[in-house]
């Protein structure tokens, strides 16, 4: 069990979506305290899943960090949007980790990757001229220019 487990567990059984919370209720959650660079460092509370362990406990519970406010020792948990809410939309699974339930959505092997949402935006926008060779400097001059050639 990960040290950061009271705290998903905590928050995936929230149905809030904003909760507010202090450094030491967190501290109370987790039953121990927090590490000190939680209180150095604003990048400690990111919601970059590869920054720590912990960050992973909220993530996992469909919660994000927003105003952080170090020097009050304070900071929002809010729901992700489009993450259920603690209907129980995730299940433990043997490692200890939790996976969506049947007919969750899900990036799991066998589906489809997901294109960037600007893929193919030009489509239909412009054409080119039949016998158009893309690889074609545009200036033709341009190597005389450069190498005096």
């Amino acid at each position: 069990m990960s040290r950061y487990e009271p705290l998903r567990r905590y928050l995936a059984g929230s149905s809030a979506a904003d909760l507010p919370m202090t450094f030491p209720e967190i501290e109370r959650i987790l039953g121990r305290p927090l590490p000190d660079s939680s209180r150095r460092h604003r990048a400690w509370w990111s919601n970059n899943p590869t920054n720590n362990v912990m960050t992973r406990a909220w993530l996992d519970a469909g919660y994000e960090t927003s105003e952080v406010d170090m020097a009050k020792e304070r900071l929002v948990f809010r729901r992700k949007r489009g993450s259920p809410s603690a209907s129980g939309s995730t299940s433990p699974t043997p490692s200890g980790s939790h996976a969506p339930q049947a007919g969750a959505a899900s990036e799991s092997a066998g589906s489809q990757p997901r294109r960037h949402p600007l893929f193919g935006i030009l489509k239909g926008k412009f054409t080119l001229a039949p016998g158009t060779d893309l690889t074609q400097p545009a200036d033709p001059d341009w190597g005389k220019e450069l190498y005096g050639d």
